[in-house]
């Protein structure tokens, strides 16, 4: 059976990610056919809507496979380079096509998940969806448009997001700019039939996140340029959440901290998505070929033993020259398609 399925009902096309005992993890298989589709979508007349979900109850997306990442990465190899490069050109396809894609972001969605749903013109969550871009954890930085996304959300939400690398929940995934509309999940055979009938998605109040709360101290405490003063303001606040983040955030790679942050604070001031995944592309091959995203795979992944030696160990150690040379230029870089 295809990893990816396609129907037409009425005037709405679904494409349904079809790898469920992976929570449909993405292959450059998977990206090829949808950015097929969707080329074929677009000028198709009968198709106004184009709907994005995911097989099974697990969740639309677990983020891309990291496995085969890990794999590349331990071999010194470039086909996640490759992989990296169609699914950004992917990510920039959803983001600019031109009729409404809806996005269901039920159960789980990380990292490449968020990338071929938060683009997305209308992004919908449930109460069993949680949101992620955990790539710190890794030894990676937010990329398929990540660093876009989470550098324009409101306040220092996105920096929160990226530096812990936590999941959350509809309404704090709404707060954050990552979703648009709550709809129960008992509802969503209804919303597909609203859909391909032509009408809009109608979405509900949720049920409360922490973030209303906890907008406070997360703003006042993720300022600056220092991932260190960053942790050092959490460390010291009194509020228990903001002790608990700092705690999560010394628990990954120092050197993903460093660049992310970095990473954040320069596409807050880049000019559109396409800047953001030209420099997230330089950063990816950079980071391929740095000690820690082997190792934070397979700490997480493929021993999990959850205990990955990084290398720097801290953040004091990681050298200015190093963050600098991953933001460098390449040569001969890919045409993104945007």
């Amino acid at each position: 059976m295809s990893v990816v399925l396609t129907r037409v009902t009425g005037h709405l096309g679904q494409i349904v990610l079809n790898r469920p005992a992976a929570i449909n993890a993405l292959t450059p298989e998977m990206v090829a056919i949808m950015r097929q589709v969707l080329a074929d979508w677009a000028s198709d007349d009968q198709i106004r809507t184009v709907l994005i979900s995911g097989a099974g109850e697990r969740g639309l997306c677990a983020g891309g496979d990291i496995r085969a990442i890990h794999a590349d990465a331990v071999a010194g190899g470039s086909a996640s380079l490759g992989f990296w490069a169609d699914e950004y050109r992917l990510n920039a396809a959803i983001a600019a096509y031109p009729k409404k894609i809806v996005a269901l972001m039920d159960g789980l969605v990380m990292g490449g998940g968020i990338g071929v749903s938060a683009h997305a013109a209308v992004r919908v969550v449930t109460e069993r969806s949680r949101l992620a871009m955990p790539e710190v954890g890794i030894g990676m930085h937010p990329d398929v448009g990540g660093s876009w996304l989470l550098s324009h959300a409101p306040g220092e939400l996105g920096t929160h997001l990226a530096l812990t690398g936590s999941p959350v929940g509809a309404a704090d995934g709404i707060a954050a700019g990552l979703a648009d509309h709550f709809v129960p999940a008992a509802r969503l055979p209804e919303m597909v039939e609203t859909l391909a009938a032509g009408a809009a998605v109608e979405g509900e109040t949720p049920p409360p996140g922490e973030f209303a709360a906890a907008r406070t101290w997360i703003d006042e405490c993720y300022l600056g340029d220092s991932v260190s003063a960053i942790v050092e303001r959490l460390a010291g606040h009194p509020e228990p959440g903001a002790q608990a983040a700092a705690k999560e955030i010394l628990t990954r790679s120092p050197t993903a901290l460093t660049i992310t942050l970095r990473s954040l604070r320069s596409a807050a001031t880049l000019p559109d998505l396409g800047a953001a995944l030209d420099q997230e592309y330089r950063l990816s091959a950079a980071m391929l070929r740095l000690p820690d995203l082997a190792e934070g795979i397979r700490a997480q992944i493929i021993d999990k033993d959850r205990r990955p030696r990084w290398q720097p160990a801290t953040l004091a150690e990681v050298p200015d020259s190093l963050v600098t040379d991953c933001f460098a230029p390449i040569i001969d870089p890919p045409d993104l398609g945007v």
